[in-house]
C-alpha cells in the first residue's frame, strides 16, 4: 500500500466537487441535521404515546442509531465520496442495488427540508393561534392542516433561501451552518436549565397510569413518532465526504461526536419535559400533558410550557428558535439531498446533468432539483407528525443498506486501509441491520407498504433509463435479488404485526419482534452471499476516484 503526496486544499479542478470542509464543518453539518424541528416537537409527541417511559424510547433509539453511526463512520472514512449512502451498496452489490439504496436515501433527504419548513411554520402558527394573530395553516374544512396562501408564500421563500445558500458552495454552507448550530445547541440547553429550575415534579414519573402506562408497545411506538426522526441526520457528514479536506481522519470523528451530543441533549429534553409539566395535567393520563394552556399546545409545546410557568422571555427565545433550528436543518438537507442526486447522476441510466458541477464545484442542477421537489411537497404534507413516520421509515431503509454493504466490503475488500474500524463487526453489523428493520416495523404497515411502492416506482425509473440507453445492467439483478423479498417480507410482517393503521395484530407481543429479527438475519446473510467479487468492487471504487480531485487517497 502506498500513499501519494497530498496537494494543497486550494487545488480544486473546475467541474468537480471541491474539498473545502474541515472537521468542525462536518461535525456541525451532522449536529445541525440532528438538532432541527425534532427538539421542538418530539418530546411532547413522545410523551403522549409512551408517557414517562418515553425517556426509554430516547435511550433505545440512541443505542440503535449509535450502532448505525459506527457503521457509517467506517464507511465514510474508508470510501469518502459525495452522496455516500447512495454509493456504498453500489460498491458492494452493483448498479441495481446501488440505485435502490440511493433512491431510498434521496427520498428521505429531499423531503426533510420541506418538513423542517413546515415544522417552523406550524410552531409559529400555534403561537399565533394562542395570541390570535394571522394564521399560516388552515384550521378547518377540507384543507385543514395544509398551508394557507400566506403560509405557502413564506414556505417557498424559505426554500429559495435554502437553495441560494447551497448554491454558494459547500464551504459557505458548512461555515454558515456552524454559526447556526451554536445557537441551535445553546437554546435547548438554556431551555433544559431554566425549565428544570422553574418546574420539577418527580411525581410525574409515575402519574397517569404509572411509569409505563402504555407498556412496551408505547415505548416502541414512540420511536417512529418523532424520536428516531429527531436523532437521525448523523450521516450527513458522510454525504459531504466528497468535499471533506481530510475525510479519512475527520468523517468518523464528526459522525460519532455529533451523535453523542444529540443523544444526550434529546434525552435531557425529554426528562425535563416530563418533570416540567403541571402534575394536574397528567393525573389521569398523558393525552394532553400541557393541559388547555392554548390551542397551540400540540405543536408549540415548549413555548406553551414556558408561558404557563410565567417565562415570557424564554417563550420569545423559543419563537425565534422555531425559525432558526428547522431552517438550519433545512439548509443542510437541500445540500445533502443534492449530493445524493449528484451520486445517482453518475449512473448512465439517469440524466447526466445531475452529476455536473460548475466552476466552483457546486452541483447546481441537483440543488435546484432538490428545491423544486421540496417546494412541490408542500401540497400533500398535512402535518409534521404524519410525515415524520414515513420519512423515518425511508431513513431506516437507507440505514439498512449500510451494514449489508460494510459486511460485504469487509469480505471482498478487506485489505483496503481503514483509518477507523467499527468495533466487533461480526456482532455490530447484523445487529445494526436488525435495528433498522425494527424501526421500519414500528413505523407501521401503512408507512411500509407506501415506501415499498415508492421503491418500486424508483426501480421502474431506473429500468426505463436502462432501456433508453440500452445498458446491460440486468446482470446485476442477481446481486440485488435479496432486496425485493426483503421489502415485501417486511410488508407482510407489518400487516400481521401490531403497529400502525392496517396492522392485524396476528403476531403476539414480543413474538413479533422475534419474527422481525429472525427474518432480518436471514436476509442479511443472504445479501452478503450475493455481493460482487473483489475485482468488481475495486473497479467500482477506482472509477469513482477518477472523478475525485483529491489525489492523496490510499492507492494499491
Amino acid at each position: 500500500m502506498t500513499t501519494a503526496p497530498s496537494k494543497p486544499d486550494t487545488d480544486a479542478r473546475a467541474g468537480q466537487l471541491q474539498r473545502s470542509v474541515g472537521f468542525y464543518g462536518l461535525m456541525f453539518v451532522s449536529l445541525g441535521s440532528i438538532i432541527g424541528s425534532g427538539w421542538l416537537l418530539s418530546a411532547a409527541n413522545a410523551s403522549t404515546i409512551a408517557g414517562p417511559a418515553s425517556i426509554l424510547s430516547w435511550i433505545l433509539a440512541a443505542a440503535m442509531l449509535a450502532c448505525l453511526a459506527l457503521v457509517y463512520a467506517e464507511l465514510g472514512a474508508t470510501y469518502p465520496v459525495a452522496g455516500g449512502s447512495g454509493r456504498f451498496a453500489y460498491y458492494s452489490h452493483g448498479v441495481v442495488a446501488g440505485f435502490v439504496s440511493g433512491w431510498a436515501s434521496w427520498l428521505q433527504a429531499v423531503f426533510i427540508a420541506p418538513i423542517e419548513v413546515l415544522a417552523a411554520l406550524t410552531y409559529i402558527d400555534a403561537v399565533s393561534a394562542i395570541h390570535k394573530h394571522f394564521p399560516l395553516i388552515h384550521s378547518t374544512g377540507a384543507n385543514k392542516g395544509l398551508l394557507n396562501n400566506q403560509g405557502l408564500v413564506i414556505a417557498v421563500i424559505l426554500m429559495i433561501l435554502f437553495t441560494g445558500m447551497n448554491l454558494a458552495g459547500a464551504k459557505f454552507m458548512s461555515e454558515s451552518n456552524s454559526l447556526v448550530v451554536v445557537w441551535k445547541t445553546a437554546v435547548p440547553l438554556l431551555c433544559i436549565g431554566v425549565i428544570a429550575a422553574s418546574s420539577f415534579h418527580t411525581g410525574n414519573m409515575t402519574s397517569g397510569g404509572g411509569f409505563m402506562p402504555f407498556g412496551a408497545h408505547g415505548v416502541f411506538a414512540a420511536l417512529p413518532g418523532g424520536v428516531v426522526f429527531a436523532l437521525q441526520g448523523f450521516e450527513q457528514a458522510v454525504q459531504l465526504a466528497g468535499e471533506a479536506r481530510n475525510p479519512r481522519k475527520d468523517i468518523s470523528r464528526a459522525v460519532l461526536v455529533a451523535m453523542g451530543i444529540g443523544a444526550l441533549l434529546y434525552s435531557l429534553l425529554q426528562l425535563v419535559f416530563i418533570l416540567g409539566v403541571k402534575p394536574s395535567n397528567v393525573t389521569s393520563n398523558w393525552s394532553n400533558p400541557l393541559g388547555h394552556a392554548g390551542t397551540g399546545g400540540d405543536f408549540g409545546a415548549w413555548y406553551t410550557l414556558a408561558i404557563s410557568l410565567g417565562l415570557t422571555w424564554l417563550g420569545a427565545v423559543l419563537v425565534i428558535d422555531a425559525v432558526i433550528s428547522p431552517s438550519g436543518t433545512g439548509i443542510v438537507y437541500v445540500g445533502t439531498s443534492s449530493r445524493l442526486s449528484y451520486a445517482l447522476g453518475q449512473e448512465r441510466e439517469l440524466p447526466q446533468i445531475l452529476a455536473r458541477t460548475n466552476s466552483r464545484g457546486v452541483p447546481v442542477a441537483s440543488i435546484i432539483l432538490a428545491a423544486i421537489v421540496g417546494i412541490l411537497g408542500f401540497g400533500p404534507f398535512k402535518s409534521w407528525a404524519a410525515l415524520v413516520s414515513i420519512v423515518t421509515d425511508a431513513t431506516a431503509i437507507m440505514y439498512a443498506f449500510a451494514p449489508v454493504a460494510l459486511a460485504s466490503l469487509h469480505r471482498h475488500d478487506g485489505d483496503r486501509e481503514r483509518t477507523y474500524s467499527a468495533p466487533v463487526p461480526k456482532v455490530l453489523l447484523p445487529a445494526s441491520f436488525c435495528f433498522a428493520n425494527l424501526i421500519i416495523y414500528w413505523g407501521g404497515f401503512e408507512s411500509t407498504w407506501k415506501l415499498t411502492a415508492a421503491m418500486i416506482v424508483g426501480f421502474g425509473l431506473f429500468a426505463y433509463g436502462s432501456s433508453i440507453i440500452g445498458s446491460e445492467q440486468s446482470r446485476y439483478l442477481r446481486n440485488a435479488a435479496w432486496i425485493g423479498p426483503w421489502l415485501i417480507g417486511l410488508c407482510i410482517i407489518n400487516y400481521a404485526g401490531r403497529y400502525g393503521s392496517g396492522a392485524k395484530n396476528y403476531l403476539p407481543e414480543w413474538i413479533d419482534l422475534i419474527v422481525v429479527v429472525a427474518f432480518s438475519l436471514v436476509i442479511f446473510y443472504w445479501a452478503i452471499s450475493l455481493a460482487l467479487p473483489k475485482e468488481e468492487i475495486v473497479a467500482a471504487v477506482e472509477a469513482d476516484r477518477e472523478h475525485d480531485p483529491m489525489d492523496d487517497l490510499v492507492t494499491s
